[in-house]
């Protein structure tokens, strides 16, 4: 018989200048438009013996959620991972103090020519 496993997600997204790391077994184009589904977030066992403070605070402030939509815009990155890692939150690299203005999917006009 073979095994079924679930994939794994890595995705990298920006969040408030932060650069979040979260690994997922779930990510769909989400039914609103724009919008990256993450479902089934996957964090590292909880062990007496070591601590992870960063992991730790992802855990709590992703308690209860069951599904979080990310801004595809703020996606860096997803990749499908053999296994999971340590979630973890880390600063942006280049450390400008200006964070871009969210650009529109869709350029005013629907994208349409002009007639």
């Amino acid at each position: 018989m073979s095994k079924i496993t679930k994939s794994i997600y890595r995705v990298l997204f920006i969040n408030q200048g932060k650069l979040y790391e979260l690994y997922a077994r779930g990510i769909y184009q989400g039914e609103l438009y724009g919008f990256i589904e993450v479902e089934e977030l996957i964090f590292g066992e909880r062990s007496s013996v070591l601590v992870n403070p960063a992991e730790e605070r992802l855990q709590s402030e992703f308690a209860g959620v069951r599904r979080t939509f990310i801004p595809m815009h703020y996606v860096v990155r997803i990749d499908e991972v053999d296994r999971e890692g340590v979630s973890k939150i880390r600063p942006v690299e280049g450390g400008d103090n200006v964070t871009p203005f969210p650009q529109p999917l869709v350029p005013p006009g629907g994208g349409r020519g002009k007639d």
